[in-house]
């Protein structure tokens, strides 16, 4: 069995297709290829059905009972389902010891007392007047390089701005 899972695990091995027999495709694909013929093979399609425990195992419908008690995709997932109550149990037994820290914080309060104007791009921001810092301009600062600007228009016209061109 570990030399089949290995095997399986080999994205360059190739499948045959269930949809058309005569594709063979490489195991990193399969997923994609099956969608795809699925669609493109309707008829067949509804002669299978998809195993729950793989999505890549596709088996006829009569025989998906048998399929699905079978299936060695099913051990991985009742082991996943097992550790999962298993970490489950142990969660609950630990609480949490954190605690919100406090808050000085007022929202509503720092909106009533804001006295500076908004900010707006591109003018030049003067400190309110209670502030330590009033005389002093604020200037925008620019993060590039000396020589690149921003554009002031964009590098194309607008077919609904007319820009006083008559056309």
């Amino acid at each position: 069995m570990e030399e089949t899972y290995l095997d399986s695990l080999d994205p360059e091995k190739l499948i045959q297709c269930p949809y058309d027999k005569n594709h063979q495709i490489r195991a990193c694909r399969f997923p994609y290829h099956l969608i795809k013929c699925r669609k493109n093979h309707p008829d067949v399609a509804n002669k299978l059905a998809t195993c729950p425990f793989n999505a890549r195992h596709q088996v006829p419908r009569a025989e998906i009972s048998h399929h699905i008690s079978s299936c060695d995709d099913k051990s991985c997932i009742e082991q996943d389902v097992v550790n999962q109550t298993r970490n489950l149990g142990q969660e609950t037994l630990t609480e949490s010891t954190w605690q919100c820290p406090p808050c000085d914080e007022d929202w509503d309060k720092d909106l009533w007392e804001q006295t500076s104007t908004p900010f707006v791009w591109g003018t030049a921001n003067y400190c309110g007047k209670n502030s330590p810092a009033s005389n002093i301009v604020m200037e925008h600062k620019s993060n590039l390089a000396s020589g690149m600007r921003v554009p002031k228009s964009l590098p194309y016209v607008l077919p609904w701005k007319n820009n006083g061109n008559a056309q």
